[in-house]
């Protein structure tokens, strides 16, 4: 009889889980048609970048970027709106100019690398040593380039995810260390970027403790290549450079933080979110007010259903993610809660449609989780079974105390053509794209929010 009685609850536990994920999906579906439809994304985006514009971490624009912040959220319906402080080190940047001296005299087009120390008042006039590979520099003996401008041209790979970045990135990041090393009293390297115009991308570099600090820049595509040109006649070649920027210690800078409150277990979230800060060329529609509008529009449309799913999502604009500090920020200010996040996401490379979602080890055996392959399906989204990694870097924090990551990939083929550049503004977007990134993230976010996975303990 026991054997009997457990058998008939073990089915009837199979039924009702399975009738309740298939009560997930059919709302996961409707919110994806929602959004397809037509989302607050492009709206919400058009807003930022025409309000605001460039935002910089610790700069004036981004005080007002988070009163925009705030003031959204709060129109848009979200509870619990409330701004997070914390301090950094902002980095402002001044008048920069490079120029080929010797032996063709050119102007450079350049962007100083965030966090760049500044040449002398009068600049710094020196030969180059230059390298076609990041490999090559690390190989140039300590001392080989001492009294030099090091300069390295190595191209990034055009993909569709950011693998050629991440390649590359440690010749920004590190680059002007390992020539100072090696004796250089400046750094220049081709940007990261894939672009096909004389635009240069910035991005931040981390000097090394145990090494000078160098003034360090960004060669547009065009410059670096026009300097592979020039280095193949055989003639030495001058470079005179002009970096000015200096440093604002303790410099304020906030999260800003709106609730579609659960109604059943509001003390589990799920956050999601982008980043609120740019850089200071363009005025950050792509990196990240894309994102950033892409995760507000679907925490919308989760946040206006008539009936909350029953876990708290939580969406987030983070404050600092270029120059860091706002991923750290969150991590430190939620650390308690920890164990009752459920999962997190951010959405930071661009406004290309998402093409692939990746969840936490062993989600996929959740009746709710292995539903969302045929409610992604069609909108061309194709859940892989290979378990999410990472998830942008303002959760990294996070995901260090162990909260899982929900990953969820756009086309980038084209984002870096554009981002950290001038050229980054709304008129990059597309907004039947921004609405089927909406979808995706609206669709399995409410999964997410209305089961009752534990991902933590699905990986084990």
């Amino acid at each position: 009889m026991r054997s009997i009685l457990a058998a008939s609850a073990a089915v009837l536990f199979l039924a009702v889980n399975t009738a309740h994920a298939q009560s997930i999906a059919d709302t996961s579906a409707q919110l994806r048609d929602r959004a397809v439809a037509g989302s607050a994304a492009y709206p919400v985006l058009e807003s930022l970048t025409t309000e605001i514009g460039a935002r910089p971490a610790g700069s004036p624009a981004q005080k007002r970027a988070m009163e925009w912040g705030v003031a959204k959220l709060t129109a848009l319906g979200f509870q619990n709106v409330h701004t997070e402080p914390f301090t950094i080190t902002a980095w402002v940047r001044g008048p920069e100019s490079a120029e080929v001296t010797a032996p063709y005299p050119q102007h450079l087009a350049i962007l100083g690398l965030g966090g760049s120390v500044p040449t002398p008042k009068e600049g710094i006039e020196a030969q180059i040593a230059l390298f076609h590979t990041y490999a090559d520099l690390l190989a140039a003996p300590v001392g080989s380039l001492t009294g030099k401008i090091a300069v390295v041209t190595q191209p990034m790979v055009r993909t569709q995810t950011g693998e050629g970045y991440g390649a590359l990135i440690a010749m920004r990041a590190a680059g002007p260390s390992e020539a100072a090393r090696r004796g250089a009293v400046a750094y220049l390297l081709r940007s990261l970027a894939t672009s096909e115009n004389r635009l240069p991308h910035t991005g931040a570099t981390r000097y090394a403790a145990d090494a000078p600090k160098i003034p360090a820049a960004a060669l547009s595509v065009a410059d670096a290549e026009l300097l592979d040109h020039m280095a193949a006649r055989g003639q030495p070649i001058t470079i005179r450079l002009s970096l000015d920027s200096h440093t604002v210690a303790n410099a304020p800078a906030w999260n800003v933080v709106g609730e579609a409150v659960g109604r059943e277990k509001p003390d589990e979230v799920i956050v999601i979110g982008g980043h609120l800060d740019s850089w200071d060329p363009g005025t950050g529609a792509i990196d990240d007010g894309a994102g950033l509008s892409i995760t507000t529009a679907a925490a919308k449309l989760i946040n206006d259903l008539p009936r909350h799913p029953r876990r708290t999502v939580r969406m987030v604009m983070f404050g600092s993610e270029e120059m860091g500090g706002s991923g750290e920020a969150y991590a430190a200010h939620h650390k308690d809660e920890v164990a009752k996040i459920v999962a997190a996401g951010e959405s930071d490379e661009g406004p290309g449609p998402v093409w692939k979602v990746q969840l936490p080890k062993g989600a996929l055996a959740d009746p709710a989780m292995s539903a969302m392959t045929g409610v992604l399906g069609p909108i061309k989204v194709v859940v892989d079974p290979t378990p999410s990694t990472e998830s942008g870097s303002d959760v990294e924090g996070l995901q260090s105390l162990g909260v899982p990551m929900i990953a969820l990939q756009p086309d980038a083929t084209h984002y870096f053509d554009i981002h950290h550049s001038a050229d980054d503004t709304l008129d990059k977007n597309d907004p039947k794209a921004l609405d089927q990134s909406v979808a995706a993230w609206a669709a399995l976010i409410y999964a997410a929010a209305e089961s009752d996975i534990d991902f933590r303990a699905a990986a084990k």
